[in-house]
């Protein structure tokens, strides 16, 4: 299996036609169809369906497309690690994390080191904790920022010096949104959509189950979500109210409004790194800077 090949394999699903995808990469179609006959040969599957001209990613197609993507770009990152030179550190520094703005502080780290190292690169990739938990561990990321509940114990960590504090993002012409604090007997009555991390990930030290209690199976949960911005359009539609952390959606000039929790509910931050993980320059640089600003 030639990484070229999947390369073409990876176009050629992106455009859904063998044609289109042969212009875009300046082959020939049967030249094109030869390479991908001849990797579902050695996949031992087919990998789109075909008609009308058109292609269609079958099921194995679609794990493939996802493996390829994944080992396209583990290649990039450890092309991008051997930049560095005994003069010049340079590369990519890849990091992942739930929305949170505990980014704010990681971008003034970023901001520090650029000015020394203006050849490093940052990739920024957005997910829920068990988006990131699994690119760490296939290597894909080299830090994640990871929210309680989230665990972090098969990771090494430094805390970030920062909490989010959980509240009700909810309509402004909602008849709780003149309230100053969210209780649980308000929640138990309304239509809840709620982040799937929090409710999911049960470990024993879930704080935000533990600030339920037994109320928790009372809730009316009618959607549940993974990125604040997609429940914030239901909640604009009218579905119901989203518990979320603050400081995720800006609310000046919306139709939307933000309530905190009472009694106060707050989730600890953390950057997390593969055990025993082997850093490229940049990456160490990174590391150590996080340290001096985090660090007791």
């Amino acid at each position: 299996m030639e990484i070229r090949v999947l390369k073409y394999f990876l176009v050629a699903a992106r455009e859904g036609s063998i044609t289109k995808a042969a212009n875009s990469l300046g082959l020939t179609q049967p030249n094109l169809s030869r390479q991908i006959n001849m990797l579902e040969r050695d996949i031992g599957k087919k990998l789109f369906s075909r008609s009308n001209y058109k292609i269609k990613l079958t099921g194995e197609g679609i794990l493939l497309k996802k493996r390829a993507e994944e080992i396209i770009d583990m290649i990039e990152k450890t092309r991008a690690e051997f930049k560095s030179s005994d003069k010049i550190i340079a590369g990519d520094i890849r990091i992942g994390g739930g929305e949170t703005h505990a980014i704010e502080l990681i971008t003034k780290i970023m901001r520090n080191i650029q000015k020394d190292y203006p050849n490093i690169q940052y990739h920024l990739h957005s997910g829920n904790s068990d988006d990131v938990s699994e690119k760490l561990d296939k290597g894909l990321l080299d830090f994640g920022i990871l929210i309680e509940p989230a665990g972090i114990l098969q990771y090494d960590y430094i805390k970030i010096p920062a909490k989010d504090t959980w509240g009700v993002l909810m309509r402004k012409d909602s008849k709780l949104a003149k309230k100053k604090f969210i209780t649980k007997n308000d929640l138990i009555k309304l239509p809840i959509i709620c982040s799937r991390q929090a409710i999911y990930n049960r470990p024993s030290d879930n704080k935000f189950l533990e600030w339920f209690q037994s109320d928790f199976d009372k809730l009316n949960i009618v959607a549940t979500y993974n990125l604040i911005y997609n429940a914030s359009i239901m909640v604009k539609s009218g579905i119901g109210y989203a518990v979320c952390l603050d400081k995720l959606i800006n609310t000046h000039g919306s139709s939307l409004c933000f309530v905190p929790l009472k009694p106060k509910l707050e989730s600890e931050l953390n950057i997390v790194w593969k055990k025993e993980q082997i850093f490229s320059p940049a990456s160490g640089i990174f590391l150590d800077m996080l340290y001096k600003k985090f660090s007791l």
